[in-house]
This record gives structure tokens, sequence and C-alpha cells, in this order.
């Protein structure tokens, strides 16, 4: 496969051709926790409400072994730009094992620690029994994220997305045939509650993987994953995690930012953190197209980096912007005309569903500009730049929004948490702006 297309064809129609097979695959994979709170929350609102305790510890493995492969796809697109095939194949099998050895770690650790983390949200026994039901055996799996991430990455480092959306919908098929079967016990198969949950997941995940190496059996891609580029590369592992540890805490800091605010909304009432799960598997859904876009323009940006096109790499930045906030555009008038309908796929509570919605009105007000920082941090990902997108991140995450949280709720309750979302995204997007500026300077300078 000859990737000298990324440098040639046109941006808009390439750009495309790179997004929507990301779009789908974003969709899907947005879908595996989607599928499970829905299904959980017919079961019991008290197991739906252990799963939005769970979700940032799930969150934080997601986010270490996604981040590492954010690395992975960014030096692996960039050697192929500079035609330097030994060093992406190192990057490629380097990164799949140290990928598999987070996602170990991480079961361990969190498996370990998950009683200590839920008694410090809740008292509840009934909801944290629920909990460690479920997260107990969907931590087991984690070696199996760590896997099928690193796969993902390294397919679309060679433009190869209709593999990955193939592969994750094979993934998300299986578990959302299992889901009821296994949650609610279903022929053969006994009733299991949230543990159900998780093993449709992992299943799902296995299956995954599965296809992925199946595919790789069948159909050579140019970046080969073999023993013999497993030795240790100094050059390229430093550049693995001087891209992956930032994109790591990137993805990491809304597990932080959610514990945060589930403590401040907690002593309002336990059904704001429930509402504040909900917000979390909506915005997931609602962000996919946009983080679709991203994940489809990074190896574009880290390829024409490495070729030297820098000109063309701000086409991009540009081109991606404007689609990402038609997309948030759609997002924000999704929140305000179907908002019960929205609220309503994860609890029936009257009660419950007027505080989503008031939500959801509020925090989407910030969807729009917030595009400006979501592009800036996938484009500086893509330029091996992951500090740049790091600072975004925190201030999107922490800097910014927990303190925000923390005032405005002393003023406006609980709602004063939900307007710190919109607060947030217009600093960050003024913040990120200054920063892509800045940055697009300095390159020009080198150019010249």
């Amino acid at each position: 496969m000859e990737q000298t297309y990324m440098k040639e064809k046109k941006i808009l129609p390439l750009v495309l051709s790179m997004a929507l097979p990301m779009v789908l695959s974003m969709a899907v994979n947005s879908l595996y926790n989607i599928v499970d709170s829905y299904f959980v929350a017919q079961y019991s609102e008290d197991a739906m409400t252990a799963l939005a305790l769970v979700f940032p510890v799930q969150n934080l493995i997601n986010a270490v072994t996604i981040g590492f492969g954010i690395g992975m796809n960014a030096v692996t697109a960039y050697y192929l730009g500079a035609q330097q095939e030994e060093k992406a194949n190192r990057a490629a099998t380097q990164g799949v094992f140290l990928n598999l050895m987070h996602g170990i770690i991480l079961g361990v650790i969190c498996i370990a620690a998950m009683p200590w983390f839920l008694r410090a949200f809740t008292p509840v026994e009934e909801i944290i029994d629920q909990a460690l039901i479920y997260s107990n055996r969907a931590f087991l799996f984690a070696p199996m994220i760590g896997l099928s991430l690193s796969f993902e990455k390294i397919f679309q480092s060679v433009g190869c997305m209709k593999v990955t959306m193939i592969c994750m919908m094979c993934g998300f098929i299986t578990n959302i045939i299992l889901d009821p079967l296994m949650i609610f016990g279903v022929g053969i198969f006994p009733e299991l509650g949230a543990a159900g949950a998780a093993y449709a997941t992992g299943i799902g995940q296995c299956i995954t993987v599965a296809v992925y190496v199946m595919i790789l059996i069948m159909r050579p891609i140019p970046v080969k994953i073999a023993k013999k580029y497993l030795c240790i590369d100094q050059d390229v592992t430093s550049k693995l995690y001087a891209i992956g540890v930032p994109a790591m805490l990137n993805m990491a800091l809304p597990s932080l930012l959610i514990s945060a605010l589930n403590g401040i909304l907690a002593s309002f009432s336990e059904k704001y953190v429930l509402v504040l799960g909900v917000y979390y598997k909506l915005q997931t859904f609602i962000y996919l197209t946009a983080n679709g876009i991203i994940q489809g323009i990074r190896p574009l940006v880290g390829y024409n980096y490495g070729a030297g096109e820098f000109k063309r790499v701000t086409q991009i930045f540009h081109t991606t912007l404007k689609l990402t906030m038609a997309v948030m555009l759609t997002g924000t008038i999704l929140s305000w005309t179907i908002p019960q309908v929205l609220i309503g796929l994860f609890t029936s509570a009257a009660e419950t569903i007027r505080m989503g919605v008031s939500a959801l009105h509020i925090i989407s007000l910030g969807f729009i500009v917030s595009a400006v920082s979501v592009t800036c941090s996938g484009v500086f990902e893509g330029l091996g730049k992951g500090a740049h997108s790091l600072y975004i991140s925190l201030v999107r995450y922490v800097a910014v929004i927990i303190p925000a949280a923390y005032i405005f709720s002393r003023f406006a309750q609980a709602d004063g948490v939900w307007y710190a979302f919109c607060f947030t995204e217009l600093a960050a997007a003024v913040f990120s702006w200054c920063i892509w500026k800045r940055v697009k300077r300095e390159e020009c300078k080198k150019m010249e």
C-alpha cells in the first residue's frame, strides 16, 4: 500500500475519506458503554448508579491504552512519512507489547483499589456491591483493551480506517447480542445483572482482537509486527512515550474531573451524581463524530509533518475545525430539541429526567466553541507536540473547571456545576487558539 496520497490528494476529500470510517468506528466504540448502560438501567437504577461510579476508573484504563495508542499512531505515521520503514516497524511492534503490559498492570491495580475508591463516594452498600460485581469482571479484560487499541492505531497510521471500523463492529455486534441475554438471563444464559454487562463487553473486546489478528495474517499492511522488531530502540521508545504520556494524561484527566464533580454534586443529592454519569454517557456519543474526525486526521498530520509539508498541515487544521464546529452545532440542536429522549435512555424516573434535561441545556451551550480546543489537541498530537495538547486538557479538565464548579455551585447550587462547563470551554478555546498561532509561527520560520 502506498501512502503518498496523504500528501497529494485534495484536503477535504482526503479528510472525509479518513474521518468517515473513524466516525463510524467511534460510534461503535461509544455504543459499548451506551448499550451497557441502557440495559443495566432497565435492570436497576442502583446498578446504573454503580456503573456511573465505576466509569471514571474504566475511563482511566481506556485513557492509558488509548493515549499510548495515539503515541504509536503519531510516531508510526511520522516514520512512514519520513520513509524510515525500519523505525515504523519498531514503533508498531514495541507499542503493541508495551500497551499489553499497560493493560495487565492496570487491570490488577484497579481491581485491588476499587473497594476503597467506591467507599469514597457512597456509603450505600447495595450500590457498592453492584459496582464491584461489574468492575471486578470488566477489568479482567483490560489486557484485551490494550491489544485492540494498539492494533486500531497501527491500522489507522497506514490509512486502513475501514479495517478498524469492521473490527470494532464485530466486537460491538457481539456485545449488543450478549448484553440482554446475559443481564436478564435469556434461554441458556443465567441472569447475571451487572456482571452480565461486564462479560458481554469483555467478550466483544476479545472478538475485536481476534479479527485484527486474522486480518494481519491474511492481508499484511506496510507496517510489520514481528519478534525481531521487539528489541528496545531507545529513540523509538522515547518518542512513543513522549507523545503517549501526555495523551494518556489527556485521556485520564476526565476521570479526575468526574471524581471531583461527583464530590461536589453529592453534597446536594446523589441524584446529581447519576445525572452527571448519564451526561458523560451522552457526551461520549455527542462528541463521537468530532472525535472520529480527529482520529482520522492524526495520521494525515503526522505523515505530512514528517514529509515537511507544514502548509498542508495548516490546511488540514482549518478544514477539520470547520467540520468539528458543524458537528457540535448538530449536538447543540439535539440537546435542545430532544433532551427528554436522550436522558430517558438511561432512566425512567421523572425527577431524574427533569434534572438531566436542565443540565444538558446548560452544558450544551459550550459545545460549539469546544470544537477549537478539540481540533487543536488532535493536531498537536499528530505533530508530536503532546505537551501542547496536555496543556489544553489541563485547562479543560482541571485548572479552570474544578475551581469554577466549586465557586459557581456556592451561588447556583448544582446548576453552577453545569455552568462551569460552558465557562471552561470558552476559556479553553481562547487558550488553544493562542497556542496554535504560536506553533504556526514557529513552524513557518523553520520552513523559511
